[in-house]
């Protein structure tokens, strides 16, 4: 009998282990945590698949690079053009697109800038250059902070002028970023999804939007086991097909905060 319920032991705990492995390690953005957006979809995906999700939220290229080395089974991020060159080097094995929302420019209500109403995001960002109105950047190399730059390039602002005058780099993410520009009154680029479940808004307001150029797409790639051989494929691969599945897809539309949508799925199908 002893060795029934030793063996019996033996068997429980390697069960539990095996559960436990069941864990892999997603690198994503900030706004993908920030947003509460994980908080809503991974337990409804460790229900589906019984495998639990480690998330390290940091910025788009950090994400990268944290694949790169081989630190993460799965990468989800928000900056095509870095992410085709991850694929380029190998470092993926498929790119997906998973689900879209889009960037938005917050600042004062006082709008000493004065872009208030305008959809056109290069001219706004003109004028707030113009204007030498407060302005906080991520620069944390982020699939924001990415887009941010591209933004100021298309308008034709030396960034490297207004530096530590009215343009200041924190080096942080979404969340802390629009703490600040909340406590200075600021502007920023921030992406709709974290905007919306930010509580910290003082006399921020969304001023400028809708613009086609602050089109904001996600992607999510499974890390190359060919090159890292430590990546578990099986399971990230799992997530990965659940994200862009109908119920995946149908969870992602659900999230909502105040009734609004964060997100927009469209995985191809």
């Amino acid at each position: 009998m002893r060795k029934i319920a030793t063996l019996g032991a033996v068997l429980l705990w390697s069960t539990i282990a095996f559960a436990q492995d069941r864990t892999i390690t997603v690198a994503s953005t900030t706004s993908t945590e920030q947003s509460g957006l994980f908080g809503h979809l991974l337990p409804l995906f460790e229900k589906a698949e019984g495998i639990r999700v480690k998330v390290v939220a940091v910025g788009t290229g950090q994400a990268l690079d944290i694949g790169r080395r081989g630190d993460a089974d799965v990468v989800f991020v928000h900056d095509r053009p870095a992410e085709d060159k991850f694929m380029s080097e190998g470092q993926g094995v498929k790119r997906f697109d998973v689900m879209y929302n889009d960037f938005v420019v917050v600042g004062p209500k006082s709008d000493p800038a004065r872009i208030s109403g305008s959809k056109d995001v290069v001219e706004a960002l003109r004028k707030i250059a113009t204007a030498k109105a407060p302005f906080i950047s991520r620069g944390d190399k982020s699939g924001t902070h990415a887009a941010e730059l591209r933004l100021w390039k298309e308008a034709g602002v030396d960034l490297g002028a207004g530096k530590d005058s009215w343009y200041r780099e924190i080096g942080q993410g979404m969340g802390p970023a629009l703490n600040m520009a909340s406590s200075s009154n600021a502007y920023l680029l921030s992406d709709r999804g974290t905007w919306l479940s930010f509580k910290n808004r003082g006399e921020l307001a969304i001023l400028t939007e809708g613009d086609k150029r602050l089109f904001n797409q996600y992607g999510v790639m499974l890390v190359n086991p060919e090159k890292h051989p430590n990546v578990k494929a099986k399971d990230g691969q799992a997530f990965i097909d659940w994200l862009v599945s109908s119920k995946g897809q149908e969870a992602i539309a659900g999230y909502k905060v105040g009734g609004e949508p964060l997100f927009f799925p469209n995985a191809a199908h």
